[in-house]
C-alpha cells in the first residue's frame, strides 16, 4: 500500500515537472506588489496642521527670480503653501506689525532693528547680501562714472540738476537712498530734477531708463532687467552700498492667525546649507556672476568684508 502511494506521488511530481517545462522561455514572473510605503501619499501626520504661510518680502527677491527657485523647493520639502507678497521692506514690516504676515525676508537693517526692539519679531537671522549700484545713462551728464563714494556721485547729480528717479516707497532701497542724500547734506525732494515713482525696483528701472535718468538699484534686480533697460552701472563698490537681507519670524502675539510653526520652518530653510548653496549659485549660469552671496552663520559685521 505504501509503495502504491509513493508511486502515485512520483507520477504527480512528474506531471508538475512537465507543466513547468512547457512554460514559454523567459516568461515574466509576476510583479510583486510595491510596498505600501512606496505608493502611499505623505502621511497626514507629517503634513503641517496649518499649511498656509504668508511671506512678506522685498520686490528684489521677486524681480530677480530668486523666489521662483527657492519657494517650490521649500513647499515640496515641508508641505507648506507659501503666499509671497512682494512690497518694499518698510511695507513688509508694517504687515508684520499688523499681524498680516507670518515671516519676512527684508533688507532694511536699521528698520529691522527697531522692528525687533519693539517686540514685533521673535527671531532675526542673517541670510545673504549683495550690493546697491548707482545707474545712469551712457551719456552720464553728471559725470559720476568711476566715483569711489556714493555721496560724491549724488552731489554731482544735484549740481548738474540731472534727472534722478527714486522709489519713494519706504523700501530698503528707498531708505538707503534717503540715508545717502542726508549724508551728502542734500534734500532733493521738491526739486524739478528729482522724481519718485512710488513703485517697485523693476518699474523704477524702466522709468529711469525712459527719462535717461539716474537711480539706485540692488544689483540683482538690475542684472535681471539689464536687457530691457538702457542704464549702466556708473558707481559701485562703496561700503555704504552694501545690501543685507535677514529673515524675521513675526511675533505670534500679533495675531492668533500667525503661523509661527510655518514661519520657523521657512527661516530654518533659508539658512540651511543646501539653500545657502543654491543662493550662492543663483544667477551664475545666466549672468556670469552670483546675484546674492550666502551669509548664514555669520555676524552682521562680518558681511561684505
Amino acid at each position: 500500500m505504501v509503495r502504491k502511494l509513493v508511486s502515485i506521488g512520483m507520477v504527480l511530481l512528474a506531471i508538475v515537472g512537465l507543466l513547468v517545462g512547457c512554460a514559454p522561455a523567459g516568461a515574466p514572473s509576476p510583479t510583486p506588489a510595491p510596498p505600501k510605503a512606496a505608493t502611499a501619499a505623505t502621511p497626514a501626520a507629517a503634513r503641517p496642521a496649518n499649511p498656509e504661510l504668508i511671506l512678506a518680502t522685498t520686490t528684489s527677491t521677486q524681480d530677480s527670480g530668486l523666489l521662483d527657485v527657492l519657494l517650490p523647493v521649500f513647499e515640496k520639502q515641508t508641505g507648506y503653501k507659501v503666499k509671497p507678497i512682494a512690497v518694499g521692506s518698510g511695507q513688509a514690516m508694517t504687515m508684520g506689525e499688523r499681524g498680516e504676515a507670518d515671516v519676512l525676508l527684508v533688507h532694511a537693517p536699521d528698520s529691522e532693528k527697531k522692528f525687533m526692539e519693539s517686540g514685533h519679531g521673535v527671531d532675526r537671522r542673517l541670510v545673504m547680501h549683495n550690493d546697491f549700484v548707482i545707474l545712469g545713462p551712457r551719456e552720464d551728464p553728471a559725470k559720476i562714472k568711476g566715483e569711489q563714494l556714493a555721496i560724491a556721485a549724488l552731489k554731482k547729480v544735484a549740481a548738474a540738476k540731472a534727472v534722478f528717479v527714486g522709489r519713494g516707497d519706504n523700501s530698503g532701497t528707498d531708505q538707503l537712498e534717503q540715508k545717502l542724500w542726508k549724508l551728502a547734506n542734500l534734500d532733493p525732494k521738491g526739486q524739478t530734477w528729482y522724481q519718485q515713482t512710488g513703485q517697485g525696483m523693476g518699474a523704477t528701472l524702466n522709468i529711469a531708463a525712459e527719462r535717461s535718468g539716474y537711480t539706485i538699484s540692488d544689483r540683482a534686480t538690475y542684472l535681471a532687467n539689464k536687457k530691457n533697460v538702457k542704464l549702466e552701472v556708473l558707481v559701485e563698490g562703496d561700503k555704504s552700498l552694501l545690501n543685507v537681507y535677514h529673515v524675521i519670524t513675526v511675533n505670534p502675539k500679533k495675531s492668533d492667525k500667525i503661523n509661527a510653526q510655518g514661519a520657523t520652518a521657512f527661516a530654518d530653510f533659508m539658512v540651511a546649507s543646501a539653500t545657502q548653496e543654491t543662493i550662492t549659485r543663483f544667477g551664475v549660469d545666466r549672468y556670469g556672476q552670483p546675484l546674492f552671496f550666502a551669509d548664514a552663520g555669520k555676524k552682521d559685521e562680518e558681511v561684505g568684508g
